[in-house]
């Protein structure tokens, strides 16, 4: 006798949240369109409905601290520190958002982060010795998720043009590629086979260089929770989230556009720029509005998420590729 054992994303509709819907689909671009279509419709004050709570409260962070750069306003209020680190995207550890506790098995010290690639001498650097030579700061970013939530946090980091500047990458390298933490030991996810584990991200160098680009070690004045992506993380506030790659442990320069995650997943869906532009829908949602999580406010989504004056003109010569999605 046939026995049929649903593997995790083999689940009947009428067990699917919305949410998680979302992300098998994500997933999986050959499934029912029946199944995205549902996906598609969300009324704002069903989203609340996703947020959850850790099960217990995780262990206190070290207290962190450094001036605020101002440059960058955000324009709307910071969210609630409660809501921004306990609702997160971390597949390593789980699908769902409600990953804190999941988290807390990451292992951040000692941190190293393998410095490879085309670059003067490749080398190891230890996290210690690399905040030794960057000047700390805070800056007040946008985060804007390609599911069309979003917050405002303070992030405490150094711009990732210092880093490079570290690095010494030759006049040939054209893009910087970051590989995040893969430890099947503490981290669930690594052992679900359909997800091409490492989780990879990747820039030009001319992103990876702008101001804006930058690498945080906390925030909120702390150092990084775990399950926000401890204890070093890329932030590029201009690029839907998933450009945003968490627990960094190596960046290499390379002439070769690296191949990212989400794009050998579902190259048609989540393409290498994935800059923010609410004119220009995902397959299977709308990108024009945004929900603050912490009130589940729907507001408009900007072009560029806000910040077109300080990286418009990077892509002025990009014709003909697919900035936006």
């Amino acid at each position: 006798m046939f026995i049929h054992r649903r593997r995790g994303w083999e689940i009947p509709e009428s067990q699917v949240t919305p949410e998680a819907l979302f992300h098998r689909r994500a997933l999986l671009g050959g499934v029912a369109g029946t199944l995205g279509a549902a996906a598609m419709v969300r009324p704002a004050a069903a989203w609340s409905l996703f947020d959850s709570k850790p099960k217990a409260p995780p262990a206190p962070l070290k207290p962190l601290s450094a001036p605020r750069n101002d440059r960058y306003p955000a324009g709307r209020a910071i969210t609630p520190e409660s809501a921004a680190t306990t609702y997160n995207n971390f597949y390593e550890f789980s699908e769902d958002k409600s990953l804190v506790d999941e988290a807390q098995a990451l292992k951040t010290s000692p941190w190293s982060i393998e410095i490879a690639g085309m670059v003067k001498t490749p080398r190891t650097l230890g996290l210690e010795d690399l905040l030794k030579q960057v000047k700390l700061e805070e800056r007040v970013y946008r985060h804007r998720c390609v599911e069309a939530w979003a917050m405002t946090v303070p992030w405490i980091g150094f711009p990732l043009a210092d880093l490079v500047k570290l690095a010494e990458p030759l006049g040939s390298a054209t893009y910087v590629k970051f590989t995040t933490l893969a430890d099947p030991k503490t981290m669930p996810g690594l052992h679900k086979p359909w997800y091409p584990w490492p989780y990879t991200e990747g820039l030009t160098m001319q992103e990876a260089t702008n101001d804006l680009a930058f690498l945080s070690v906390g925030l909120y004045g702390k150092v990084m929770p775990p399950q926000n992506g401890a204890p070093i993380r890329l932030n590029v506030p201009w690029k839907y989230g998933f450009k945003s790659a968490k627990s960094i442990v190596k960046v290499e320069f390379t002439d070769q556009r690296p191949k990212t995650f989400w794009e050998g997943l579902q190259a048609s869906e989540y393409g290498f720029w994935a800059n923010v532009n609410p004119a220009v829908p995902h397959p299977r949602w709308s990108q024009a509005e945004e929900r603050l999580i912490g009130t589940d406010e729907m507001v408009p989504t900007k072009i560029w998420n806000g910040y077109g004056e300080f990286v418009a003109a990077m892509y002025t010569d990009k014709t003909g590729e697919r900035l936006f999605a």
